[in-house]
């Protein structure tokens, strides 16, 4: 019979040997430690070892249970990895294996209004090296010393160089040999740090020198810039117009950078292409200037200023020091700038190639990268008198064949003891009695002075500012609107003026009150009256072509890089003056006399240069404005023609250059001269060839 196995009775030894793995009461004999309990505790943590009883079920439990733990966690994460994330997986494991590069884009080219480039582009390389590793590496200073040629302190001079930001790698080899670069890729290890970089760098091929002030340059972004267009795609690194041309049109040449995806071993080489973005080259301009009218200009101004220095002043026997100045041509019926030129300049490839500290130091302090055109403050003397005459004969206050006996010596009637009771001729000396057209053709002072206590004296009449507001309506005291960057506002003497000034800085400008001679100080302009050259020329170009009055235009189009016009800019028409032929005709009349009369103030200086041109006349007017006392005055010449139809308005000013007629009036001479013989066409709205999209080759997709 089988036997019942529930039946079997339960041996008591059996349940005595597994009592303690199912028990947890604690022994009660005698030589039972008080650690000795059936549960596991802190106390069994911190006790003597020799104390607590050894339990190795309760450490493989603990062991089991963190071991099943590990095993739960990964396989949770390789279900995340390889269900829930495997897009994004898969995209980062191909990151390992491809790279991705910018391509940077050149900019739009800069033509003149006959096609030549003033402004273009070429390929080239560069070594960067990061200015935090140059820092924390010595030797690094020392390794590129010895493979690049140059002294530490050359390569210390480019990366402290401020117009680099101090984030960025700075460039401390342009143009960099095969040899050279093969030699940092192949000892890439021993350069941290360093990069290669292929850049499109400006160059310019009618002559690094020609308008540089009106074309600018580009350089490196600063945060101020970066911060107000970083949200259109500039990055820390990228390319910036600083000045001129190049910044005012800064949305329309630059380039939009593209990008290439390349696969790469775990080595870094190359395998192939994946993926290429071309890069989009900036929009061209087609400019109003004339590059052989520019060039002559330069010319002209240049070798004026250099011999005006060595001419001594005759009424003073002062060597003028003609610090600076500045001569531009305009269209009188249009507003096209066909040259504009500043004196000093600066060669645009120097900040192209990198400009030392101590060279951007020395340019800055004689005023080099000054647009005087544009920037330039300067006193007008008797260049102002076209305006006053104007107001004159608007007025009535004196009609233009009154009579002036020009004693050469002005006394101020009923002038009070304390105040400037006389005032002197400067350029003629009592030229007897005079009418209005003769005292511009010799710039009699006493004319004009007797013109401004008259205004004066006449208060009620005719206001307190007539001449101003006549100054305001030929825009003296505005900007001229001229499509190029920091444009300088020039003011025009007055009541108001004066007591601003003095409020804004009361040593420079001590008086603030308006008297008898501030009113004739001002007619004949001089007082605290300042104006730009290009305010001046304006103003003329203005008077020139009948009454009104262009914003001057330095761009004619832009351009698409296939050759499309993407924008073409008309004339812009700022306001009219009012030039009745009772108004116009005897203010001409004095201008001609200037350059054509025997006794005219420029007569000599055009005669010098051969003016002898029976179809193309000029007028104009000569100026030689005080400065401070000590100071040799400005020299000034102003002038337009042809007179039977005005065409040109040409202007030139020298600062501290002495009389107009010496210094101002034959550079002037000389550019209608070359004017007369090269007469400037309309300008051309194309491109001479197409501009390609792109010259990088990047290599084939696979």
């Amino acid at each position: 019979m089988a036997r019942n196995w529930r039946s079997r009775p339960v041996s008591r030894e059996w349940w005595r040997r597994w009592r303690p793995w199912v028990s947890l009461r604690p022994s009660r004999g005698r030589g039972a430690t008080i650690n000795e309990r059936g549960t596991f505790g802190l106390r069994d943590l911190v006790a003597e070892p020799t104390s607590v009883r050894a339990r190795p079920d309760v450490r493989w439990a603990a062991v089991g249970g963190v071991s099943i733990a590990l095993v739960t966690l990964i396989v949770l994460r390789v279900f995340q990895l390889q269900v829930i994330q495997h897009s994004s997986s898969v995209a980062a494991v191909n990151l390992n294996s491809y790279r991705t590069s910018s391509i940077p884009a050149a900019r739009g080219e800069i033509f003149d209004r006959r096609g030549v480039v003033l402004v273009g582009n070429t390929q080239t390389r560069e070594i960067r090296v990061s200015r935090q590793q140059l820092a924390a590496d010595p030797a690094l200073l020392a390794a590129l010393s010895s493979v690049t040629g140059q002294t530490q302190e050359q390569i210390l001079s480019i990366v402290n160089n401020v117009q680099y930001l101090p984030y960025q790698p700075a460039p401390i080899v342009v143009g960099a040999s095969d040899q050279l670069i093969n030699y940092l890729q192949t000892h890439a290890s021993e350069f941290p740090g360093v990069s290669v970089v292929t850049v499109s760098q400006r160059d310019y091929p009618a002559g690094a020198s020609l308008a540089s002030q009106l074309l600018g340059y580009v350089g490196p972004i600063n945060p101020s810039q970066l911060a107000a267009f970083g949200r259109l795609g500039y990055t820390a690194t990228s390319d910036f117009g600083q000045s001129g041309v190049e910044s005012f049109y800064e949305a329309f040449l630059r380039g939009h950078d593209g990008s290439q995806v390349l696969r790469v071993n775990s080595a870094g080489t190359i395998l192939g292409q994946q993926k290429y973005n071309p890069p989009v080259t900036g929009n061209s301009l087609i400019l109003n200037i004339d590059a052989g009218l520019q060039q002559a200009a330069t010319s002209y101004l240049t070798s004026t200023i250099l011999r005006d220095r060595h001419v001594a002043d005759p009424r003073s026997g002062k060597y003028p020091p003609a610090p600076n100045g500045a001569l531009m041509v305009m269209d009188v019926t249009n507003g096209h700038v066909l040259a504009m030129t500043s004196y000093p300049s600066y060669n645009l490839q120097e900040m192209t190639s990198g400009l030392s500290q101590t060279r951007y130091n020395e340019l800055s302090r004689v005023g080099a990268f000054n647009n005087y055109a544009i920037q330039g403050l300067y006193t007008p003397g008797s260049t102002f008198k076209m305006i006053s005459a104007t107001a004159q004969l608007k007025t009535r206050v004196l009609s233009a064949n009154a009579l002036v006996n020009d004693t050469g010596t002005y006394k101020v009637p009923h002038c009070l003891s304390g105040h400037q009771c006389l005032f002197h001729d400067d350029e003629t000396t009592g030229a007897g009695y005079i009418n209005l057209p003769v005292a511009i053709a010799k710039s009699s002072d006493y004319y004009f002075y007797n013109l401004g206590y008259l205004f004066w004296s006449q208060q009620a009449k005719y206001g307190l500012t007539p001449i101003q507001n006549e100054a305001s309506q030929y825009g003296l005291d505005s900007t001229s609107q001229i499509d190029l960057a920091n444009e300088v506002v020039g003011r025009v003497d007055s009541p108001t003026v004066r007591l601003q000034l003095h409020n804004e800085a009361p040593k420079a400008f001590p008086n603030y009150q308006w008297y008898t001679g501030d009113n004739i100080e001002m007619a004949f302009g001089q007082g605290s009256t300042a104006v730009t050259p290009i305010a001046m020329a304006n103003a003329y170009a203005t008077f020139a072509n009948g009454g009104t009055r262009y914003a001057p235009e330095v761009t004619a189009a832009v351009m698409s890089p296939s050759g499309h016009p993407v924008k073409v800019y008309g004339n812009r028409v700022l306001g009219h003056i009012y030039l009745p032929p009772g108004v116009r005709n005897p203010i001409l009349q004095g201008l001609y006399g200037v350059v054509n009369s025997p006794d005219g103030t420029a007569y000599g200086a055009f005669q010098s240069v051969g003016y002898n041109w029976s179809n193309f006349r000029v007028a104009g007017k000569t100026g030689t404005a005080s400065n401070s006392p000590g100071q040799e005055p400005n020299s000034w010449f102003v002038g337009f023609g042809p007179v039977a139809k005005p065409k040109y308005v040409v202007l030139c000013v020298i600062g501290e250059g002495g009389y107009g007629a010496m210094a101002a009036a034959p550079a002037v001479a000389q550019t209608f001269k070359y004017l007369a013989t090269h007469p400037m066409g309309p300008t051309k709205i194309s491109l001479p060839v197409t501009v390609p999209e792109s010259t990088t080759t990047y290599p084939a997709k696979p």
